[in-house]
This record gives C-alpha cells, structure tokens and sequence, in this order.
C-alpha cells in the first residue's frame, strides 16, 4: 500500500490499483482516441514537437498520488517532461517550472 500526501489529505493507493490502472492505460494506447491526441507530436507540458513516436502517455495526476488511467487524466509528454515531473501534481509541475524559469533570469 502506498501513501501520498496531497496538501493536508494522505491518499492510500494499493499496488493492484496501480497495477489495474496501468492495465487500464495500456488498452487506451490502443485506441483512436491516443493516436488523435498523439497524431501532431506536441507534448502536452513543453509545447514542443518531438513526433509521435516520441511520446509518452503521462498521468496528470499520477497513479501514486490516486489518479486514475481516465481520458480526463492522460496526456502526450516528451519523454524529457515525462522524466522530469515524475509523481508531481500539477500544481508542484507549475511550481518547478517557475524555479528553473526563475533561475535563468539575469540578476
């Protein structure tokens, strides 16, 4: 059993939720639906195009932190994005981004 913490709430999310949610997004990779919303090659989180190939299906909220494989929750990442925000919801996503855009301003 997994324990996250989302702001003042801890979610209990079980390794077959996860296992059947994973399941879950596989059967959706599969479908029309993924290959419209892959089709242009843009992630989703940096706006680049990398192609289609070069996608990933990423969990807005993640899987760990109780998010579910729902056409609401999945999204085309780069596999850089991907990497990068792992667990985070999307509100410590936004908050990242924030301290690297803060870090390349000039002093």
């Amino acid at each position: 059993m997994r324990e996250a913490c989302l702001g003042f709430h801890s979610v209990e999310v079980s390794e077959e939720d996860i296992r059947r949610e994973k399941e879950k997004a596989r059967r959706l990779r599969h479908t029309a639906w993924w290959g419209r919303k892959t089709r242009k090659g843009i992630c989703y989180y940096c706006g680049k195009k990398v192609g289609s190939a070069h996608l990933t299906m990423d969990h807005v909220v993640p899987l760990s932190r109780g998010g579910k494989s729902s056409k609401g929750n999945l999204v085309p990442a780069c596999k850089e994005c991907n990497t990068k925000k792992k667990y985070l919801l999307p509100i410590e996503w936004e908050e990242y981004l924030k301290s690297l855009a803060g870090q390349k301003e000039p002093l």
